[in-house]
């Protein structure tokens, strides 16, 4: 029997404290990547959000000022007339959203050609920023701490190529901070350089502790940190928003939809009454109206069946939407469905296009470029998509009261399950 080698002493506070950093980055490293991930899902959801939903809230937004203006004009009122006038206010002064969403997708675009080596030449130009602040003197101890950095950091201590572009990288932030005076942030790398796994001391060295507990220190500022940034992420109102449907974003597009549809047929049906002048001078609905006079028979806002209490979609909403009758559809169009995978699987038009509401967006390179025909299950989803398409300068044409509609004019359909299909 071989003599065993003996075992390695180990100082027991080091052990502790090795365990201990250990656990922390594990911590620390998968937070980051779940707040990196939720901050991406916002911002795709957010995109979304205002590419497919932004003209419907601009709609109720006009029609809650058109309202308003009736009812000014009937009442004479002067707080009818202030609030005619706030309406009207809020409308014109909304925010250039879509300027700030293209910025989001020029940042996304130069990120994807950096990561494919394309280099930030081929970017596009930024966007405008606020102006930076002031430069100063950096003081006395933002001097101390830069020159430690530098002396400490600096790219030609070492030969390897990619631990000098780290060097470099670093020097740079610190560059930036020092331009600032910024003595803090200075700090703060200070403690970050002093404190990376490449830092460390050997096992052995007697460094090794002191160095243990100022990473340990660190790591639990940046836990903390991150835990922050989390909470904020999932408190803005598209996380809020989010958080209703994490797995299922796309129904909750559509589920917006139809509510904010349901508004503005209100909103339309109360105006219509207004102008009409079969509208009370208060400007309040009658109980139980929900504007099915001038409805005229059409599916329910929403693509949710045909119970006759759900409100329904006016002629006048999406007027300016180009329409067609699923009987008059050319036999060779090119056919978008927007359904979700249950209802196409149920039945669709065989060669047609079949890309989920929530997917239009992200997949507009897949849309032919010829004259397109777009299907939902009533004409709800559709007409979103097709209003947003024109918008595009797309020529997209809604089918008018969708696969029911296909269905009820004998048009031929397929399911995927090679049983009968029928519209779901």
């Amino acid at each position: 029997m071989s003599a065993q080698s003996p075992a390695r002493w180990t100082d027991p506070e080091q052990q502790e404290l090795e365990e201990r950093v250990a656990a922390a980055e594990l911590a620390w490293l998968s937070m980051d990547v779940d707040v990196q991930t939720l901050r991406v899902e916002i911002d795709n959801f957010a995109l979304i959000h205002h590419q497919l939903l932004g003209p419907l809230y601009a709609r109720l937004d006009e029609l809650d000022a058109l309202v308003a203006e009736a009812v000014a004009a009937r009442t004479g009122l002067p707080e009818d007339r202030r609030r005619a006038a706030e309406a009207r206010q809020q409308v014109e002064e909304l925010p250039d959203l879509d300027a700030l969403f293209d910025s989001v997708q020029e940042k996304r675009e130069q990120s994807g050609r950096e990561e494919a080596g394309q280099g930030p030449e081929a970017a596009p130009p930024p966007p405008a920023v606020p102006a930076a602040p002031a430069r100063v003197r950096p003081g006395k101890e933002a001097q101390r701490i830069y020159r430690e950095l530098v002396r400490r950091a600096h790219p030609d201590l070492t030969t390897d190529p990619a631990e000098q572009q780290r060097r470099a990288d670093f020097l740079a932030r610190v560059n930036e901070a020092y331009a600032y005076g910024d003595a803090a942030a200075l700090e703060g790398l200070a403690a970050e350089w002093s404190t990376a796994p490449e830092a460390a001391p050997g096992v052995d060295s007697p460094d090794r502790l002191d160095w243990l507990r100022r990473r340990l220190d660190w790591l639990t500022a940046k836990i903390a940190e991150t835990a922050a940034e989390q909470v904020r992420l999932e408190q803005t109102p598209m996380g809020e928003l989010l958080a209703l449907a994490p797995q299922d974003p796309d129904r909750l597009l559509e589920q917006l939809a139809e509510e904010l549809l349901a508004k503005a047929a209100d909103r339309q049906a109360e105006l219509e009454r207004l102008l009409d002048g079969h509208r009370p001078v208060d400007g309040h609905p009658p109980a139980g109206g929900h504007g099915h006079d001038h409805g005229h028979g059409q599916a329910p806002v929403g693509d949710n069946g045909t119970d006759p209490n759900r409100p329904q979609e006016s002629h006048t909403m999406f007027a300016q939407i180009p329409t067609a009758d699923a009987a008059a559809v050319p036999a060779d169009a090119a056919l978008l469905d927007v359904r979700e995978q249950d209802e196409w699987d149920a039945g669709h038009v065989d060669g047609a296009l079949h890309i989920p509401l929530g997917q239009v967006i992200a997949r507009l390179g897949e849309l032919p470029d010829e004259k397109l025909y777009v299907l939902c299950r009533v004409g709800g989803r559709s007409a979103q998509v097709v209003q947003y398409l024109v918008q595009q300068g797309r020529d997209a044409v809604n089918v008018d009261g969708g696969m029911y509609a296909w269905q009820d004019a004998g048009r031929p359909m397929v399911s995927s399950t090679g049983q009968e299909a029928f519209v779901l």
